[in-house]
């Protein structure tokens, strides 16, 4: 991948770091990988970052060196692929499957599948997670191929420009057909995995909308503002109505073996093209409880 910027009169860059700070925004630990790996051009030659610039001179980096990989064990896992170009890979991921590996989840998480897939396509980078989703939460996650393109991401989830929208069947009848929930949630004392709301904890903040009603059940729409760790689940059982089949949360249900929360769309701008892009993931078969 090779990105260029063309100084001009207009601009107060003074120097090749100045662009690669402050025009393409890189972080100080990939400026000096560009260093380490010689990936830094003024005019196509290779120069230092603190090289002065005039007008007209080309500042360009690449990011086609290899990087070490290893750590990841490669596994045959299929992928359900919504999504791939040279920046980023984007998936459907099934209920019942971890993303990160882990001493549970050595061989067998979705990071293992997408190492196979990268080892196949000849493409040695670190396997990059732009969203993280639950094990047993199933729905659309992004893999970003580079560093570059990774903070790219996180930069647009910090401005809003990255947005993430759920599907997920709670438990009753919600009072309001839409509404907002702005509750912090923290760490619950005591233990690792669970989440609460907590005035001391950080801002979190959820807008949904009912979709549709069925048998004491509401598919409901949701919107995150914020993305804090199990923010849905909490968030919904602080209120009652918890997500059918949480079992953290909530209470197991005979109608689905998983809490019912899936990711179904993404918006964001394309950090190359700058286009405006959508992918959705259809609704699973174990959540087609409504007839939509």
């Amino acid at each position: 991948m090779h990105l260029s910027y063309t100084k001009t009169e207009n601009d107060n860059f003074n120097n090749v770091f100045q662009v690669l700070k402050d025009y393409f925004q890189l972080s100080d630990r990939l400026i000096t990988k560009l260093k380490k790996n010689k990936k830094i051009y003024l005019n196509d030659k290779e120069t230092f970052s603190r090289q002065t610039i005039c007008n007209g001179d080309i500042v360009s980096f690449v990011l086609d060196f290899d990087e070490d990989n290893s750590n990841i064990v490669p596994n045959n896992i299929p992928l359900d692929i919504l999504y791939e170009d040279d920046y980023m890979l984007i998936l459907n991921k099934p209920a019942g499957i971890a993303i990160h590996p882990s001493i549970l989840h050595y061989n067998n998480s979705l990071s293992n599948g997408v190492k196979f897939y990268f080892d196949k396509l000849g493409l040695k980078k670190k396997i990059r997670i732009v969203n993280r989703l639950d094990k047993n939460t199933s729905g659309i996650v992004v893999f970003a191929k580079n560093e570059y393109i990774q903070e790219c991401f996180i930069r647009q989830m910090k401005t809003g420009e990255f947005k993430k929208e759920y599907l997920a069947i709670v438990c009753g009848i919600l009072e309001n057909s839409s509404g907002t929930l702005n509750f912090p949630i923290a760490r619950k004392e005591g233990s690792i995995i669970e989440r609460c709301v907590n005035s001391n904890g950080d801002p979190a903040i959820t807008h949904y909308d009912v979709l549709k009603t069925f048998n004491n059940l509401s598919l409901v729409h949701i919107v995150l503002e914020t993305g804090r760790t199990h923010q849905i689940r909490v968030h919904f059982s602080y209120i009652n109505h918890p997500v059918l089949g949480d079992t953290l949360y909530g209470n197991p249900s005979d109608l689905i073996a998983r809490q019912a929360l899936h990711s179904y769309k993404i918006s964001f701008i394309h950090p190359i093209t700058k286009e405006n892009i959508t992918i959705t993931a259809p609704l699973p078969s174990d959540m087609k409880i409504f007839e939509l």
